[in-house]
């Protein structure tokens, strides 16, 4: 139910977004005939299109080293990253082959499925077309990264960080914003201490961690680092859908209670469809803590485990890095974390507003 009302909300955002110059033009040419017929005053209208341009101005200054990051991968050697002096606006000879490299194949192989017919020796064998989506062979490129084996530990690491995060996230976020305990002052206490202090705790303890790590023999894990993940990103998150939490108004699940739902159905049905851009925030937030971390994977996993940030530190060379082909790994790397904060940017604002309610 959560989920399918997730769903609908992205479908809706996808729509908006895709439907957004049309709509932008339709109300530019509203304006402008209503600038025309003297039922707005020109000078209202101006100041939206300065304010609109300066804003754009500082996006584009805010987004420029993207941009040159992006003109370093297309170079195909780099050399905008060197100096300054070496950076154009469109490089001379622009190409795609540093991503080429970064992607590799894109290959669905051809499968054979067989179906025994009964009581005979015959068997039907049906073989499935294979899919040819990308062969980098054809833009010469013969050795292509480990890119998807690194987003595979990525996505064996993040996964179940968020898995096993919210399931502690949510039930503690709502014991603390509902119910009274024994300690309950402490607890939150210990809380907001750990969001202050828990990351840097983490890493001061690292050596620690990897010895003991060694010692139960978990330090090249993935399973083993998706649990250290969850218990640094669970402090901070569970204060943070606990604040959201105390917005949401108690007679609506006093209301509940009075037509005879039992407390499970309470939280299910009303607290946390109530809480949807709470948990979008709290989602993303755990999701970026396994996706996003480098320090601790780099000590505790080896070359077969690597996650997307370690294998692109290990394109860095004692003496040369291939700018190009490190700039194109950097820009797909992270295009899934821009993509989710674009069409999740409305739920970030309304978990990060601390309240419940939409007003």
């Amino acid at each position: 139910m959560l989920l399918g009302a997730i769903a609908r909300k992205l479908g809706n955002d996808i729509k908006t977004f895709a439907t957004m110059p049309a709509r932008t033009v339709r109300k530019w040419s509203y304006t402008v005939q209503a600038v025309r017929r003297g039922e707005l005053p020109a000078s209202e209208v101006l100041k939206v299109i300065l304010s609109t341009i300066g804003a754009t101005l500082v996006v584009l200054a805010l987004l420029f080293p993207i941009y040159w990051i992006l003109m370093a991968a297309l170079s195909g050697s780099g050399s905008s990253l060197y100096t300054s002096e070496s950076f154009s606006l469109f490089p001379t000879n622009p190409t795609v082959k540093p991503f080429i490299w970064v992607i590799g194949d894109l290959i669905v192989p051809s499968y054979s499925i067989s179906t025994a017919i009964p009581f005979t020796d015959l068997a039907f064998v049906f073989q499935t077309p294979g899919i040819e989506i990308l062969d980098a062979s054809d833009y010469g490129v013969d050795r292509p990264s480990e890119f998807k084996h690194f987003l595979w530990n990525s996505l064996m690491v993040a996964i179940p960080t968020v898995l096993i995060a919210m399931s502690l996230i949510i039930p503690a976020a709502y014991a603390l914003s509902r119910r009274e305990f024994l300690f309950r002052r402490k607890i939150l206490f210990l809380y907001v201490l750990m969001t202050q202090v828990g990351g840097g705790l983490g890493v001061a303890l690292l050596i620690g961690m990897y010895a003991l790590y060694v010692q139960f023999g978990i330090n090249d894990s993935k399973l083993a680092l998706a649990v250290y993940y969850a218990a640094t990103a669970v402090p901070f998150n569970t204060w943070l859908l606990k604040t959201y939490m105390d917005g949401i108004p108690v007679s609506y699940e006093e209301a509940a209670v009075v037509d005879g739902a039992p407390p499970w159905r309470v939280v299910t049905e009303v607290i946390i469809p109530m809480s949807t851009a709470g948990l979008a925030t709290v989602f993303i937030f755990v999701f970026l803590t396994g996706w996003t971390e480098f320090v601790v994977a780099q000590t505790l996993l080896g070359t077969e485990n690597y996650t997307l940030p370690v294998g692109l530190y290990a394109m860095v060379d004692e003496y040369s890095i291939p700018w190009a082909r490190f700039s194109a790994f950097a820009l797909t790397f992270a295009s899934p974390i821009m993509l989710a904060y674009l069409f999740a940017q409305r739920y970030i604002e309304g978990g990060l507003s601390f309240s419940g309610m939409e007003g």
